[in-house]
């Protein structure tokens, strides 16, 4: 069995030790900065006070590899803001949001969305969905006194990166996805894995993971095959998976993944003969890409909880034509827990905001939505935000400790169905 302990169950101490959370999907990381120790995100960078109006931007994909991710992430926001808004804003004021496109890290769009996002005077910026593009940033926005709060980074690299104490994110890591991707495998019967990865820090990073968790588990991982994502085919690379004879290939990858699936099926080493597994960068909707059949049982692994039809409805109000709900929750509370750190400092800065994001998270009165929350806060209470996303409690670098990974199947659509969600509380 999957050694994670089910929903609503810690993770046996033996599983979680040592395991730092960080964040989810990442990309090329051509200009990335090399990270040393992490400031504690309890000591931001000492800032002026805000002006008194919470602006929130957003650094998300509207174009680029995860593209489809924009549209879940972006209603997210809208519906978090929404609610604090409705609920009298903060600090007594409606709060201001600016949209802007991260693109991805063969553009230099996000370098520009977030000068843009601090010549408004954004006081925290939500995004960037990818690990390599909040990498290219991130200098950049704190550096200016500005909170980075990411929805999907998973680069274990941000843990020990020197933030000034002003990163946060929602997603676990790709620590605990490699050990739940590389169990699942191994329960599944295949002893022999085949990991074909994206030649960048995402791709590079999870394969790691994978192969520690399907070596601990007693298989073997017979080949191991980086590729560059804008190659114009994946021939050889599919090659070497096929001399491996592998019983399970375990494919890390975005959105090549339509031109990769028609090669391994024309080398023999396709879904109908070979077990194939996705993780979060490519478990999409490919209904339209695919004839019908060809993803029937390739399995996947995606950080976050189970979005329930109550949220569902929510976004889709905010955008009727979404098609995934993929870090839509850890949008959504991304900006709740914005809101609630500025009402506890009683400052909007970006300093002020830091200073409460781990207090907001943990330790207090329990209560799972912003106009509750906000009520304790003016009573004196210290609060304990539970969100859509799950339980958010961060640890004293910025990332969550307590975390959940669904687990999906494709069907005859070739559509992701959730199997099973599995969640922990892991201790860094």
């Amino acid at each position: 069995m999957i050694r994670i302990a089910p929903l609503g169950r810690a993770l046996a101490a033996a599983a979680a030790a040592s395991l730092a959370l960080t964040a989810c999907s990442g990309t090329n990381e051509d200009t990335a900065a090399t990270p040393t120790a992490s400031q504690p995100a309890t000591q931001p960078a000492t800032a002026a006070k805000g002006d008194g109006t919470l602006t929130i931007g957003t650094l998300l994909p509207r174009t680029g590899d995860l593209a489809y991710l924009g549209p879940p992430e972006f209603a997210g926001v809208d519906v978090a803001i929404e609610e604090i808004n409705a609920a009298g804003g903060v600090l007594g004021k409606p709060v201001t949001k600016i949209h802007s496109d991260s693109g991805d890290t063969k553009t230099d769009i996000a370098s520009q969305s977030v000068d843009t996002l601090i010549q408004q005077k954004a006081d925290a910026i939500i995004g960037a969905a990818a690990s390599g593009v909040s990498k290219n940033v991130i200098d950049k926005i704190v550096g200016a006194g500005v909170v980075q709060f990411s929805p999907a980074n998973t680069s274990p690299e941000f843990t020990t990166y020197n933030d000034n104490g002003l990163y946060f994110r929602t997603a676990p890591s790709d620590v605990l996805q490699g050990r739940v991707h590389g169990d699942l495998i191994i329960q599944d019967g295949s002893e022999s894995v085949a990991i074909l990865n994206r030649q960048d820090s995402y791709g590079t990073g999870l394969a790691a993971e994978v192969k520690k968790s399907v070596e601990g588990g007693g298989g073997e991982v017979v080949a191991e095959v980086a590729y560059d994502p804008s190659a114009p085919d994946f021939a050889s690379e599919v090659s070497k998976i096929k001399a491996a004879k592998p019983k399970a290939i375990s494919l890390i990858g975005f959105e090549e993944t339509k031109k990769i699936i028609p090669e391994l099926r024309k080398q023999g080493v396709g879904p109908d003969k070979v077990k194939i597994y996705f993780v979060d960068g490519n478990l999409a909707d490919y209904s339209k890409d695919f004839p019908k059949g060809t993803l029937v049982g390739v399995k996947g692994t995606q950080p976050g909880a189970a979005t329930k039809d109550e949220f569902k409805e929510k976004l889709l109000k905010i955008d009727s034509k979404l098609k995934d709900f993929n870090y839509a929750p850890e949008s959504y509370d991304a900006a709740i827990l914005i809101a609630l750190a500025a009402e506890a400092a009683k400052d909007d800065s970006g300093a002020g905001i830091a200073s409460k994001l781990a207090e907001v998270s943990k330790g207090g009165e329990k209560c799972t939505d912003f106009k509750q929350c906000a009520e304790l806060l003016k009573a004196g209470k210290d609060i304990d935000f539970d969100g859509v996303s799950g339980p958010v409690e961060f640890d004293d670098k910025g990332d969550p400790s307590e975390a959940t990974i669904g687990v999906y199947e494709y069907g005859q659509d070739n559509k992701a169905k959730v199997v099973n969600h599995l969640a922990g509380k892991v201790s860094g």
